[in-house]
């Protein structure tokens, strides 16, 4: 007798048909390249996370028109730009690190709201809970949270500008006709459990001592991007393995001891990789941006690398398994 495998594991690890990838990963990579060399050309490193959140605005909109991707990358852009200002502020305070899972809760209900409402790809608050919570764990000054806004800023503008150069060529086209989205039971549904999951995640890794709780509260919202309780379990088996191998890639990277402008190129490289591989397997994509995230951190915020390693994976499992749960606790049930 055959052992029978669970859909969800099985659908883990199916490598989907995906076209047009090329021309996404140029974008991402431009975006996020040409900031971080005139950081590091003007001597300030220290800022590259701040630009790096604001690049992110480049990955949304992926088989959009013209016209669309530049409308939800603006708005997604200005959301980075609030999500990092919010973070760097909490950054300030000495009781950061609890304040830093009301604030990343708090963003993550506007980032679903939103997500759901004008139906953004790649869906969900993922981006927004990590721009604030991981801003928030790194000591700042007051005047740093208007540094990190005109930062943030400048570069989503930018990849804004980058999506929006196809458009000279070939036009704005016109958006693909798609049922408009209310206030449903869905989305109340999704805005609750995306609060939810974020406070456990943090309060879980917070009150134990990991050092980077952030980890949790933002894999804890990965699963719940997804409706369905399957889909759901499927993208927390994604991002625990996909993570798990990611770390060991991160583990050599981090130990090569790189020059910022290396650690640059790396992780310029590893950007257009992610958006080259998420539409295929999102485990293969975790692969690339695990390193590309944990260079990035250990760049703005120097850490042991066996320090950071670990904190990465154990407060992964610890959001996985919150997010999972969230979602098995509030599953649509059958009606009688």
């Amino acid at each position: 007798m055959g052992v029978s495998i669970p859909g969800p594991v099985q659908a883990a690890f199916v490598l989907q048909p995906q076209e047009g990838t090329r021309w996404v990963a140029l974008r991402a990579a431009a975006s996020t390249g040409v900031p971080l060399l005139l950081l590091w050309a003007t001597g300030h490193l220290e800022w590259s996370l701040f630009s790096t959140f604001g690049a992110f605005a480049s990955v949304y909109g992926r088989g959009e028109s013209h016209r669309a991707r530049f409308v939800m990358q603006v708005t997604v852009g200005m959301l980075l730009t609030v999500a990092v200002s919010l973070g760097t502020l909490v950054g300030c305070l000495d009781s950061r690190a609890w304040i830093a899972i009301v604030a990343s809760a708090a963003i993550a209900a506007v980032g679903a709201v939103l997500s759901d409402l004008q139906q953004w790809h790649p869906p969900g608050p993922m981006f927004f809970v990590f721009a604030v919570a991981s801003t928030a764990s790194i000591p700042a000054q007051p005047g740093t949270a208007a540094t990190a806004a005109v930062v943030a800023s400048a570069a989503a503008a930018f990849a804004v500008l980058v999506g929006a150069v196809g458009a000279v060529r070939s036009g704005w086209g016109a958006p693909r006709p798609r049922p408009a989205r209310t206030i449903d039971h869905a989305l109340r549904r999704h805005v609750a459990r995306s609060v939810v999951a974020v406070a456990l995640a943090g309060t879980i890794a917070t009150s134990v001592g990991i050092g980077r709780p952030y980890w949790a509260m933002i894999a804890a919202v990965v699963p719940l991007a997804a409706r369905e309780l399957d889909a759901q379990l499927t993208r927390a088996l994604q991002r625990a393995a996909g993570t798990t191998i990611g770390l060991l890639l991160a583990a050599v990277l981090l130990e090569l001891r790189l020059s910022g402008l290396v650690v640059i190129l790396i992780v310029t490289a590893l950007l257009a990789m992610t958006e080259a591989l998420v539409g295929r397997n999102y485990a293969l994509a975790l692969v690339t941006i695990t390193p590309l995230a944990l260079l990035m951190v250990h760049l703005a915020s120097p850490t042991p690398t066996g320090v950071l390693l670990w904190d990465r994976w154990i407060e992964t499992i610890i959001g996985v398994v919150v997010g999972a749960g969230v979602g098995y606790l509030t599953r649509a049930r059958p009606t009688r």
